[in-house]
C-alpha cells in the first residue's frame, strides 16, 4: 500500500479578524528537529521541540507541501538541518523530510504557547488543518 507522508507545520494561534495568524518563530531551520507528544484538550498530539502544536494540512500531497508564500508565513513549516528525531511516544519510523524552497521540512505519516491547538479545524488556505496523534492520524475536535 502506497501511503503519503504528511507534512507538518506549526501555527501561531493569534488569529486576526480575517482568520489569518502571525508567523511562528524565527526564520530558518530549527536547531532541534525533535518531534514530541504533549497532552492537550484534544488528547496527546505532536509538537515541536518548543512544545508548539504541529498540524496536518489536507491539501498537501505525495510528500510535498502545498503551503508556501503567505500560507507558510501563517502556518510555518517545521524546518530542520539534518535528520529529525523522535521524542517520547513518537515513532521514529514515521518521521521523514521533504525539500522545499525554504529548506528541509519534517514529515510524519503555531500556537502562542505550548499546548495550544487553536488552529484545529481551520480551513485557511484552501483545506483543513488538524493536529496529529502519535500514530500520524488526524485528531478532530470531539475525539478521533
Amino acid at each position: 500500500m502506497n501511503r503519503r507522508r504528511l507534512t507538518i507545520a506549526a501555527f501561531v494561534a493569534a488569529l486576526a479578524c480575517a482568520g489569518a495568524g502571525t508567523a511562528h518563530g524565527a526564520a530558518g531551520a530549527a536547531k532541534s528537529g525533535t518531534v514530541d507528544l504533549r497532552a492537550t484538550k484534544l488528547g496527546k498530539v505532536l509538537v515541536d521541540a518548543k512544545g508548539m502544536t504541529l498540524y496536518l494540512f489536507e491539501k498537501d500531497r505525495r510528500n510535498k507541501s502545498a503551503c508556501a508564500g503567505a500560507c507558510a508565513k501563517v502556518w510555518s513549516p517545521l524546518l530542520v538541518k539534518g535528520k529529525p528525531t523522535a521524542g517520547g511516544g513518537v515513532k521514529a519510523s514515521l518521521l521523514g523530510t521533504t525539500r522545499r524552497k525554504s529548506g528541509v521540512q519534517v514529515t510524519y505519516n503555531g500556537d502562542k504557547k505550548p499546548g495550544d491547538a487553536r488552529g484545529e479545524g481551520s480551513k485557511a488556505f484552501g483545506a483543513e488543518w488538524y493536529v496529529l496523534s502519535a500514530k500520524g492520524a488526524k485528531v478532530e475536535k470531539g475525539g478521533s
